[in-house]
């Protein structure tokens, strides 16, 4: 049986890769177009507005969700609780484009960041309520400050999939242990 439905899959993987979006040293949502770009990406519909004020909006979220990764989760819900009232949630199932039933909890002509965050407010609480929060890392390398969503059946992942984290912390575990013989 999958842990999360696919439309929660697909939103935490989306959170993942916008909060790693800002992790590493070049800024990956620096432009409206790196937003579009993103956005392309993680096939995210509904209206697009474009402009340098969106993009604030986008990255200032981030920032949010970003501290609300790593948060406990008892600490977290408060946080994504705000996050649905502010936006005005109302859960909604919904079919459309390519996408099979999926929930909805804003309006289409709502604003990018919050049709955005409620996206991640909404599968969050599918992590709580289904007491999975630990699935919910920071890559193990030293070098990197990116996030992963551990789905492995036994919560083993430590590495996330940006780069070659787990290949260069093997090389220098491999390296340190040669020094020592």
């Amino acid at each position: 049986m999958p842990l999360f439905a696919p439309d929660t899959v697909t939103s935490l993987t989306s959170l993942v890769n916008l909060i790693n979006s800002g992790t590493s040293a070049i800024d990956g949502l620096l432009t409206p177009a790196d937003l579009a770009e993103f956005l392309k990406r993680e096939k995210f519909t509904g209206y697009v507005a474009g402009t340098q004020s969106e993009l604030r909006d986008v990255r200032q979220l981030r920032s949010r969700l970003t501290e609300i990764w790593h948060l406990k989760d008892d600490d977290a819900v408060p946080e994504i609780n705000a996050i649905l009232r502010s936006a005005r949630a109302l859960p909604q199932l919904v079919k459309h484009d390519e996408w099979d039933y999926h929930i909805h909890a804003t309006t289409p002509d709502a604003s990018l960041s919050d049709r955005l965050a409620t996206e991640a407010a909404m599968a969050l609480v599918d992590v709580v309520r289904s007491d999975e929060w630990d699935r919910l890392k920071s890559c193990a390398a030293t070098d990197c400050h990116d996030v992963l969503l551990d789905l492995s059946r036994n919560r083993s992942k430590k590495f996330c999939d940006s780069g070659n984290c787990g290949n260069r912390e093997n090389v220098r575990a491999y390296r340190a242990r040669q020094a020592i013989s």
